[in-house]
Formats: structure tokens, C-alpha cells, sequence
């Protein structure tokens, strides 16, 4: 799994890959932080969280929001994300945790949002591909 920053206008873009769509989920998620702060301690604790969903779309959207509400709340940087996605009934559920790097001290630029702007989760031919544009 791995992830790039891509330029975006004033925004800035994750691109992402996996061998699957849980692995994909993390990967863009690790974008997110990379796109908040270059150099992350190893300092933090690990808490968890679940989303629900009507679509996979929506459930990435809906998991790096609440990644950014939890930044919000707790004063965090959510980094070492592991996401396990499935679908349950009729809705995407993504139950993740992530290590919480406190923000005091690290100088992280600000992600005000996630976008739909451009979204993509697709399956490839080697796995998945997701690109996410998040408002900075």
C-alpha cells in the first residue's frame, strides 16, 4: 500500500494504492497526515472509530471526516491508520483505529476538509485506486 501528494489548485490531492480496499482506506488516510505534517513522532495513543455508509465513496469520505473531526476534538494527528472495510447489509462499514500524535509542537498545516472534487475508489487490475482532494 502507498499513497503520493499530488498538487491540486490551492487544494491538495492523495493519490493512493492497495492490494485491497481496506488497505486502500489506510493508505489515503496516511495521506491525510502526510498532508498535515512532514516529520511525525512515534509518540501517541491509538483509539478507534466506525463509520457507516451508503456507498464506498461516502464511507471514505465519511472516515477521513471523522479522521478530521477527531483532529479537531482531540488535538491529535491521526497517523498509523489501519482501516478494515466491509459491506454489511446495505451500507459500507469502516471500523479504523489510529495512533493520535498530539499537535502540540508539530507546526502541522491545517486540512480543513475532504472533497468530492475528483473522488475515485476504484478497483485496477493490481488492487485499488483511490484519489481524494481535501480544502486546505
Amino acid at each position: 500500500m502507498s499513497f503520493e501528494l499530488r498538487d491540486h489548485t490551492a487544494d491538495v490531492a492523495v493519490e493512493a494504492t492497495a492490494a485491497d480496499l481496506s488497505g486502500l482506506f489506510g493508505a489515503v488516510a496516511d495521506g491525510l497526515a502526510a498532508a498535515m505534517c512532514e516529520s511525525i513522532p512515534e509518540t501517541g495513543e491509538r483509539f478507534s472509530l466506525t463509520v457507516r455508509a451508503e456507498n464506498r465513496e461516502a464511507a471514505l469520505f465519511d472516515y477521513l471526516d471523522r479522521l478530521i473531526y477527531e483532529r479537531d476534538v482531540r488535538g491529535v494527528l491521526p497517523v498509523a491508520n489501519r482501516a478494515e472495510v466491509r459491506r454489511e447489509d446495505e451500507e459500507w462499514v469502516v471500523d479504523a483505529s489510529a495512533r493520535g500524535v498530539p499537535l502540540a509542537g508539530l507546526g502541522a498545516r491545517e486540512v480543513k476538509a475532504v472533497t468530492y472534487s475528483e473522488m475515485a475508489v476504484e478497483e485496477t487490475a493490481d488492487g485499488w485506486r483511490g484519489y481524494v482532494v481535501f480544502d486546505v
